[in-house]
């Protein structure tokens, strides 16, 4: 467990906050439902990750980069998966997978670091919300079970806000001994705010043993998460981080290294879940989108539209839901990049509230308030 300065006076200052935080209505107990939200930062390529082989502007303008090593997987007549997916093709061909193309966020410069702010809060611009959409929406569940947790080293924005969530990273250290960590519970005892996350952080050490592994694979990070999830008690609500998606050059086999590990973690939440798989929805959506042609080393700049993923038994998949712009030079969007037709909010906000059953009208102005956004429905079975 990783306990920051901030998850330790977090706990206490905001409880009062998180308050505030308007409790929804639900259709049904939502205690059932796992979501996982999976943050691909650097910039995914999707017109490689799903290539438009049915757009006849996609070969030229894509080079080599439109012949992936290995056969694509026909999706529809339209797109075709990579083939460093195989776990997803197989979830989307029992309709427990879909893709959404040609989104992307409001955000429409080039900035890292902006872009994911706009990601991860929500919002219409780079840091015009404070806190992230996710933590919005732990606030505004029914309080029960474990806070929501990233697997990862510290709480990434789109989990800070006033509702109490949690981190744990695998460590590269050596463990410690019972003897020293009877000796720090003992320190901790009579401490009224350090005793419960101290217990808490035990609670989650033991949860994870045998489930570590090296911090670098994603799978382990997949296998990490199921095991939270899939304990009756545990939280269910969870975030994982992919890093490295950033292909300027060499993007090919990069690329398809990128997109076989985000393959393994879908495999590993499915695997991992067991049972709880058909309760569970998974997003991974990206910062932005790449450019629609190939430079000069072989890789893709910074763009606007792309593509995100959903998977799992939740999730009413085997299709690309996308209003496809076409790419021919009159359609790109700065004569670039692929025209996003679909806000990312709107894929979120359609994940969430059918995930949790609640009222996708009242949610979206709790995770994107002032927006106005509308749910793309029917994302997740009824």
């Amino acid at each position: 467990m990783i306990l920051t300065r901030r998850t330790l006076f977090a706990r206490a200052a905001l409880t009062g906050v998180a308050a505030l935080t308007p409790r929804l209505a639900f259709a049904a107990a939502p205690g059932d439902a796992r979501f996982v939200f999976i943050i691909l930062r650097g910039a995914m390529d999707g017109m490689t990750a799903v290539m438009p082989v049915g757009d006849p502007a996609y070969a030229p303008l894509r080079g080599a980069l439109a012949r992936p090593a290995g056969e694509s997987i026909p999706l529809d007549a339209t797109f075709a998966l990579h083939p460093a997916m195989p776990r997803f093709a197989a979830m989307y061909k029992v309709s427990e997978a879909l893709v959404v193309h040609a989104v992307a966020s409001p955000y429409r410069e080039r900035s890292h670091f902006d872009a994911q702010n706009v990601l991860e809060t929500g919002g219409t611009a780079a840091y015009a919300l404070k806190g992230g959409w996710l933590n919005r929406l732990v606030a505004a569940l029914p309080e029960s079970r474990e806070p929501a947790i990233a697997i990862a080293v510290t709480v990434p924005m789109v989990l800070r806000g006033p509702a109490p969530v949690t981190s744990y990273a695998p460590s590269a250290l050596p463990d410690a001994n019972d003897d020293l960590l009877h000796r720090v519970a003992g320190l901790y005892e009579q401490d009224a705010l350090l005793h419960p996350l101290w217990s808490e952080a035990m609670d989650a050490r033991t949860l994870a043993q045998g489930g570590d592994g090296p911090k670098s694979d994603p799978a382990a990070l997949g296998k990490l998460a199921a095991k939270f999830l899939a304990q009756p008690t545990g939280p269910r609500i969870a975030v994982i981080e992919l890093l490295g998606w950033d292909t300027h050059a060499q993007q090919a086999g990069r690329l398809a290294n990128q997109l076989k590990q985000l393959d393994a973690v879908f495999g590993a939440l499915h695997d991992g879940l067991g049972s709880a798989w058909a309760h569970t929805t998974v997003l991974a959506a990206t910062e932005f989108g790449r450019t629609a042609a190939v430079n000069g080393t072989g890789g893709t700049d910074h763009g606007t539209g792309g593509a995100a993923f959903m998977a799992g038994g939740a999730v009413a998949g085997g299709r690309v839901v996308a209003d496809w712009p076409g790419l021919s030079a009159a359609q790109l969007y700065e004569n670039r990049d692929l025209r996003p037709t679909t806000d990312l909010r709107s894929m979120m906000l359609g994940a969430a509230a059918g995930s949790f059953g609640v009222d996708p009208a009242r949610l979206s102005e709790v995770l994107f308030p002032g927006s106005g956004v509308k749910e793309i429905a029917g994302l997740v079975r009824a």
